[in-house]
């Protein structure tokens, strides 16, 4: 039985890892080295290194003092992570649990009674006497693990925990995207709160200039009443721009795992972040065993197929052999005395015959199991390259955006600029002058978004590729994978 045991083979399928999917980049059109400049704040053009690694802590690559010190107390105090690492430890303690399958369970038994039988006849006293009955067992049952049964509830069980494990990896990545992602919008909503009023300033500076003007007799009211609403519709559009920003604050305090009214002294504005000049592009292959979300999902699987073995096993013989030692006496000092113990070793083989189709049908829901997980990983590895390819064209794409909406600033401003001047002197009708100053409000706050996308789309491509959780330096990187060594330019 013992040969038998180490010899025999485990049923069901042996897990094969699904091979990485064809294609050398992410886009059908050729991919630039590097992205539009602009002369501008977080206007640089960045670079595209194809195979270059990406650290642990990526979000220092922003050069934010703040920032780093908001993630680090995030990593420390957010309830999301603390809830995903008590998760990876129960997925743990279940696989210790499982293991011990292959073991004989041992058990120790002991009995006490006292009794007075109930025998009448003619030769028995009216009394009759008492006693005692101690017994001591030890109890031993194994179920050898012919067929695999046990080896592929492990081996799912494995897979459990390193999903889990991924798990509490893709936690990680997004509480830290999160909170770069809310950095960059309360920055970038700072920028629109000081453009929308320095705007309202040259407003009222308008207004006044009018309403001189008006007292000269130079221009009717009709034109200080149409600059009043002009600055009034500016002075509108502030207070959805300071909620939004007192909103962002509450979410910043959330992931820091603190309550809204224990805001972070930290603040961020767009000058105090700075755009990281390289960027990594990992290679196919190299993504599928990056992203936690495809570890995880490919750990999924995993554990489908052992559980398909677990279900084949279930329809196979089951051996149980049992014993059990121990010793009865009517007194305890006298319970191992010589001539008290007692043994007995049993064994069984049970075959299910028929159960109603019950493992039948089990073995077929969990090959259907299989089909699911594996087409659910297919959708992670399309969803994954999408979030990549969608990362990359947003970065191309933000780049020349902020080189026009520069443009049109300085267009707008040198038109605002010289229609003032022209209002100044009496030489121009002011419904030109609000026209101008219109289009540079709507030039300034394009600008100011379009510097912010830049930042939450770049941190967008570092959460797409993984984060580097692989280089952290809190953890001990795995040996099999040879792209978790960090690769020179």
């Amino acid at each position: 039985m013992m040969a038998a045991t180490v010899c025999g083979c485990a049923v069901g399928p042996d897990f094969v890892a699904p091979p990485p999917p064809d294609g050398a980049g992410y886009s059908a059109r050729p991919e630039p080295a590097r992205t539009a400049a602009a002369d501008v704040a977080a206007g640089a053009a960045q670079r595209f290194l194809k195979g270059r690694d990406i650290p642990g802590d990526w979000w220092r690559l922003f050069g934010s003092r703040p920032l780093r010190s908001v993630t680090e107390r995030a990593l420390k105090n957010n309830p999301d992570l603390a809830a995903a690492q008590a998760a990876l430890r129960v997925a743990q303690a279940n696989l210790a649990a499982g293991k011990g399958a292959f073991f004989p369970a041992i058990d120790a038994n002991f009995s006490a009674s006292r009794q007075k039988p109930a025998i009448s006849g003619p030769d028995i006293p009216d009394e009759n006497p008492t006693f005692n009955l101690f017994t001591g067992q030890v109890l031993v049952s194994y179920t050898p693990d012919v067929f695999g049964g046990i080896r592929r509830n492990v081996e799912s069980l494995q897979a459990l925990s390193d999903n889990q494990r991924f798990q509490l990896e893709a936690t990680y990545l997004t509480l830290t995207s999160n909170i770069v992602l809310a950095a960059v919008q309360e920055a970038s909503l700072r920028g629109q709160i000081e453009a929308t009023q320095s705007l309202i300033k040259i407003a009222t500076d308008v207004l006044q200039l009018l309403k001189t003007q008006f007292n000269a007799g130079q221009i009717s009211e009709s034109d200080v009443v149409t600059q009043e609403a002009a600055l009034a519709q500016i002075e509108q559009t502030l207070p959805p721009l300071q909620r939004q920003l007192e909103q962002q604050r509450h979410l910043l305090s959330a992931l820091i795992g603190g309550l809204p009214n224990q805001e972070p002294p930290e603040k961020f504005t767009l000058t105090g972040l700075r755009l990281p000049r390289d960027l990594p592009v990992s290679v196919p292959s190299q993504l599928v065993q990056q992203r936690p979300d495809l570890r995880a999902a490919e750990e999924n699987l995993h554990s489908a197929s052992a559980l398909i073995g677990v279900a084949v096993a279930n329809r196979l013989p089951n051996v149980t052999l049992t014993g059990n030692v121990g010793s009865t006496a009517p007194m305890i000092s006298q319970l191992f005395s010589p001539g008290t113990g007692a043994w007995a070793i049993a064994g069984s083989v049970v075959q299910p015959i028929f159960h109603g189709g019950t493992l039948y049908q089990q073995e077929v829901a969990a090959r259907a199991t299989f089909e699911q997980a594996s087409s659910q990983y297919r959708s992670t590895v399309v969803t994954a390259f999408q979030n990549v390819a969608d990362s990359l064209s947003a970065l191309r794409n933000d780049a020349v955006a902020l080189q026009k909406a520069v443009a049109a600033e300085n267009a707008a401003n040198r038109s605002l600029t010289i229609a003032r001047r022209r209002l100044e002197l009496g030489d121009i009708n002011y419904i030109l002058v609000l026209n101008a100053q219109q289009t540079y409000f709507q030039a300034l706050l394009s600008r100011v978004q379009a510097q912010a996308n830049r930042f939450a789309d770049t941190a967008a491509l570092f959460q797409a590729l993984g984060g580097g959780w692989w280089n952290r330096e809190d953890r001990d990187p795995p040996k099999e994978y040879p792209f978790l060594h960090p690769l020179t330019e």
